[in-house]
């Protein structure tokens, strides 16, 4: 997929306006969920099925006739427990792990020298309860969101790590990760515009986090809409939203609003 420019370009999130009108008719939809349709929590495991959420999901699986994929951060078994098994097509660990609306499941190769990094990074974690480690398989994560001034040691560790072990580092909302090399958000987006039934449709990417400008970009570089949710930053997308409930309005909206 060719980069352009307009595609790439940040600008503050104070310059975007609210996107468009949701066409479900029209529109193929990629969600991230934390801090997107599920509220950021303190950890992983604090977020939970949801009522409300439930709701949207299924309404937005029969109105798009499939065409909903979640590309999230999180690993795959832990999606299906916060989404209930309810959307097939799924994009885990930053698009490493990818699930087919057909249900086949396709994933980088691990890596040893990951095995390696999670034992250092389990050490380190261990000095401090507030910190938690999340073992994704193809990526660590190290969450500092109850200990902010982890930050930055926290961020040193991983480059280090990541140096020494030939490893990538992703940053994100108060937790930052080592990963091994192979598709990010953006790549998981493009396979998916790829096969039936995304293909076709017009690519709308709803997502809050550093993570989500790779599928910002992908979905902009195909004409599609990208909309940033949450607090302001410097980002690729076309559009912005303030928060959670906003975003989930904006679906419903497109949707002809709740229903009981």
């Amino acid at each position: 997929m060719a980069n352009s420019g307009a595609a790439q370009r940040p600008h503050p999130i104070e310059d975007l306006g609210r996107p468009p009108d949701f066409d479900p008719d029209r529109s193929s939809l990629f969600l991230d969920l934390d801090g997107t349709i599920a509220p950021l929590e303190l950890t992983p495991q604090a977020v939970a099925p949801d009522a409300a959420r439930r709701r949207l999901l299924d309404a937005l699986v029969v109105r798009l006739d499939g065409r909903l994929a979640v590309i999230s951060g999180r690993p795959l078994a832990d999606l299906d427990r916060v989404l209930e098994g309810r959307v097939r097509a799924v994009g885990a660990v930053h698009g490493l792990v990818r699930r087919t609306s057909a249900g086949k499941i396709e994933a980088a190769p691990g890596e040893a020298r990951l095995r390696a990094a999670l034992a250092e990074i389990s050490a380190y974690a261990a000095t401090d309860s507030r910190l938690l480690v999340e073992d994704k398989a193809l990526a660590v994560a190290l969450h500092y969101r109850r200990v902010p001034e982890a930050a930055v040691a926290s961020r040193d560790l991983m480059q280090r790590l990541a140096s020494r072990l030939d490893l990538q580092v992703q940053e994100g909302d108060m937790v930052v990760e080592v990963r091994v090399d192979g598709p990010d958000k953006g790549a998981a987006i493009a396979a998916f515009m790829s096969e039936t039934p995304f293909a076709g449709g017009m690519p709308v990417f709803l997502g809050d986090d550093l993570t989500d400008e790779d599928g910002f970009r992908a979905v902009r570089e195909q004409g599609g809409v990208a909309i940033v949710v949450g607090p302001r930053r410097p980002t690729g997308a076309s559009y912005a939203l303030p928060g959670v409930e906003a975003a989930r309005a904006w679906l419903w909206a497109g949707l002809g609003g709740e229903t009981a």
